[in-house]
């Protein structure tokens, strides 16, 4: 007979159950169920966000914060609506794109993990959702500061511009749609054309230039910096031009500082014995360096430069010069000697870069044939598909972690999709037949030893 058949001893079975249920949290679930324990953590974390608090950071497993708290809007309690499954979605929804910045998901890249005998993360900043690249943290803060500080009023007509290779100006007209402004970006001339090209369908202006040098006028930086003081004189019609200037700027690196730091932190335990980052700006690098050694207070780990072929910064952190005489800035042409890499590598240091450059404890020189087979062999191995820096990223990574003590865990920045590099740099890889090719080993492949 079914118990149902007899109410007494259904009540009886009842009582049982919820004497033992009793027992279970009056010792504490977390005994028995570590995982809901976790998850538990994890919410309550997430509810307070990993910058609520002005001290050291709380350790803990990784962090599943709403992308909004990150970026300085209200904790969400997101243990409130699982409470009670009748509040509806758009009551708890974050409004607007910048909620899908941050919070990228941190990735362990089985191949090179299993290659190295050390665990080599990276955090996924091509989901970031507005420009899909790290520089979406950045170009937000940049605006809302400029916003705070009246420099910027939505819908009066304002202009943001910048000169960029591509990825901040994306992310920078992403958001000027969103909030309210134009966009007038200056790009040299040698980038991909998938970049000028989309943003042009994100509605900036866009402006292709000759390569020049930094000291010239007519460098990029310098050009955007000019339309945007002309601005008020051409325009007169109440509006203002703003210039960004993402390579100065301190909103830079103090974005990295207050969200990409502590996700990782957050995201690892803590349990970081390495940081790889290229540098472009310099702002990620400096702001990760200061939260993961200054704010965290991570004092052994080794933060470390990723360059390519023709920068200057990998010989200022290894031997304190930029570059040699031959190639100081204004005697030659292009500010990359010889490299297909983009987004990354430079031959002044920028107050960004010099915001975290003490902290950078070492540096790796990338060729861009390391670059592109590395490339080839996170599609293979992986199914990972980037670009240039990104490669240039992980090949130090491998560098970085043999120098380790095994088992160690070193964290990197996928920065963008090989989609934008489709043009230059995947069809280099195309012309070296690395798609025909194979790969067994990654030391072989990429030339380097595994006695770094």
């Amino acid at each position: 007979m079914a118990l149902t058949d007899h109410p007494k001893a259904y009540g009886t079975a009842a009582v049982a159950f919820a004497f033992t249920a009793g027992i279970l949290v009056t010792l504490g679930f977390k005994d028995f169920y570590p995982d809901l324990e976790r998850r538990y953590q994890r919410k309550i974390r997430s509810a307070k966000g990993p910058l609520a608090s002005s001290g050291a950071p709380s350790t803990g497993s990784a962090s599943v914060a709403r992308r909004d708290s990150i970026f300085w809007g209200p904790p969400v309690q997101l243990e409130d609506h699982e409470a009670n499954p009748d509040i509806h979605h758009d009551e708890i929804a974050s409004e607007g794109i910048e909620a899908c910045i941050g919070n990228t998901p941190l990735i362990k890249i089985n191949s090179l993990s299993e290659a190295t005998g050390r665990t080599i993360l990276a955090k996924a900043e091509f989901l970031n959702g507005a420009g899909n690249s790290p520089k979406d943290r950045v170009a937000l803060n940049m605006i809302r500061e400029a916003e705070a500080q009246r420099l910027l009023t939505p819908h009066r007509g304002d202009t943001i511009y910048e000169g960029t290779v591509g990825s901040t100006g994306i992310s920078l007209t992403t958001l000027a749609r969103a909030k309210g402004y134009r966009a007038h970006i200056c790009m040299p001339d040698d980038q991909s054309f998938e970049k000028s090209d989309l943003l042009h369908h994100l509605g900036a202006t866009v402006e292709r230039v000759p390569v020049a040098p930094i000291t010239s006028p007519d460098h990029f930086v310098n050009l955007a910096k000019r339309r945007a003081a002309e601005h008020e004189r051409r325009h007169n019609d109440g509006s203002k031009g703003f210039f960004a200037n993402q390579f100065e700027s301190t909103a830079n690196w103090q974005a990295h500082f207050r969200s990409t730091g502590p996700e990782i932190y957050h995201q690892t335990d803590g349990e970081v014995d390495a940081f790889v980052a290229g540098a472009g700006t310099g702002g990620t690098i400096a702001g990760v360096a200061r939260y993961l050694k200054e704010e965290a207070n991570l004092q052994n780990v080794k933060i470390v430069l990723a360059d390519p072929q023709g920068s200057g910064l990998f010989n200022k952190i290894k031997y304190g010069v930029m570059y040699s005489a031959t190639e100081r800035e204004g005697t030659r042409r292009r500010q990359q000697v010889d490299s297909i890499v983009e987004g990354i590598g430079i031959n002044r240091v920028t107050d960004n870069f010099e915001a975290g450059r003490d902290l950078v404890d070492d540096a790796v020189k990338v060729t861009d044939e390391q670059a592109c087979k590395m490339a080839r062999w996170l599609v293979e191995k992986d199914g990972i598909f980037v670009g240039s820096s990104s490669s240039v990223n992980c090949v130090a990574a491998v560098v970085a972690a043999m120098k380790l003590p095994a088992d160690s865990q070193v964290v990197t920045i996928l920065c963008d999709s090989g989609t934008r590099h489709l043009s230059k740099f995947w069809k280099q890889i195309k012309e070296l037949g690395l798609e025909e090719e194979e790969a067994t080993d990654v030391f072989e492949a990429l030339g380097i030893s595994k006695n770094v």
